[in-house]
């Protein structure tokens, strides 16, 4: 039995979670929910898991539901009440399902108190790789990855060192403009970037699946979980979302992890690693399937990886500053306040004009952070 903290309960990922331990309930407890401000979905997963302790993103709210709930869970809110869950003494992992910055503390605090950690979000390797990496090795705990490209590498390795990879190959489905001329990018309109072919997640992520910032950002995940520089983790666009990516080794051999897209597969799997647990969830049928295709990322249509490299391979607190632009840009698409294409537009501007710190503190990359949101920002 796994006793399980799970922050971010309410959103695609958090829900998929709640799944598995539904299949799983000899294997998997859900001890501490934490969500945005979805109090009524969070009271029926209460209801459902009878959890230990959760928490609501909003004091008011929160209050409002201890007033149902009396004593049991406990209740907490904001950042203290994510801190709370993230160190909850029954728990023995914490899945941090929580898109944008606010799970980085959660995180680390999870770490310091020798909980594992398995990771949804990217933003936290991505702008503090370098510190969570150092300090779950100085405290001895794992790092799991829930992503399914990162789950899909982590399996293909098996423990393999580093120096026994030629290169990480990441999968890119394209997403919906992966055939859409380049001339015809800068009308696309919300409705149509949120129609991701493959996979339904919320609407940040689908953005990012559209401009391939995600496949960006993961790579810069990759480099920190797997300990390999960023130059040796490649994207290919591969449609059928079925290779969720590959490994090639040294000697030219190359191992894939397959399956039929479903979140529920590469979640359970950290939460039950290093075990595997049987499922009749995911089925895949590779007749039907039929055929497996690939093709090459055009780096003009879809610029966010090469930022993402160069973020990537600089280091510091670029990366930090590259995922922070991107937030804010995605929202003022999202807002109508900028075209398709400023996205990456902004995000550029913004790194351009960066002056990178090398080895930061977490301080340091939280004022990059801080300085980039405003940069970034539609004046």
């Amino acid at each position: 039995m796994k006793n399980v903290v799970l922050l971010g309960s309410t959103g695609s990922i958090g829900t998929s979670t709640t799944k598995v331990a539904e299949d799983l309930p000899d294997q998997i407890r859900l001890v501490g929910l934490a969500a945005g401000n979805n109090a009524e979905l969070l009271l029926r997963q209460i209801r459902k898991f009878q959890p230990e302790a959760v928490s609501l993103a909003d004091p008011e709210r929160a209050a409002e539901l201890r007033n149902i709930v009396g004593t049991t869970p406990r209740v907490y809110a904001g950042t203290e009440g994510l801190v709370r869950l993230a160190t909850l003494p029954s728990a023995d992992i914490v899945l941090i399902a929580i898109v944008g910055t606010a799970g980085l503390q959660p995180a680390l605090a999870a770490i310091r108190a020798g909980k594992d950690i398995a990771i949804a979000s990217k933003e936290i390797l991505v702008m503090a790789g370098e510190i969570v990496m150092a300090e779950a090795r100085k405290y001895g705990v794992r790092v799991l990855a829930v992503d399914s490209e990162h789950s899909a590498i982590f399996q293909c390795l098996d423990g393999r060192p580093p120096g026994s990879v030629r290169r990480l190959w990441l999968t890119a489905s394209g997403g919906p403009f992966r055939q859409l001329p380049k001339e015809e990018f800068a009308s696309i309109t919300l409705e149509q970037a949120l129609k991701h072919p493959s996979w339904v997640m919320g609407t940040k992520i689908t953005i990012d699946s559209a401009t391939l910032f995600n496949k960006g950002l993961e790579m810069i995940e990759a480099r920190w979980l797997f300990d390999i520089e960023i130059d040796r983790v490649k994207v290919v666009v591969h449609p059928q979302s079925v290779i969720h990516s590959m490994v090639e080794f040294i000697d030219g051999s190359i191992l894939a992890q397959l399956s039929t897209p479903d979140m529920c597969l590469p979640i359970q799997y950290a939460l039950t690693y290093p075990e595997r647990v049987a499922s009749e969830r995911v089925q895949t049928d590779l007749a039907r399937i039929g055929q497996l295709t690939f093709e090459e990322l055009d780096d003009d249509r879809f610029p966010a990886v090469n930022l993402a490299r160069e973020a990537g391979r600089t280091g510091g607190t670029l990366p930090a500053v590259l995922n922070a632009a991107n937030e804010v840009a995605v929202a003022a698409f999202c807002q109508g306040q900028i075209p398709f294409t400023g996205i990456t537009e902004t995000v550029a501007r913004v790194m351009a004009a960066h002056k990178t710190l090398v080895h930061p503190t977490l301080e340091d990359i939280m004022n990059a952070d801080a300085w980039a949101r405003e940069a970034a920002r539609v004046k």
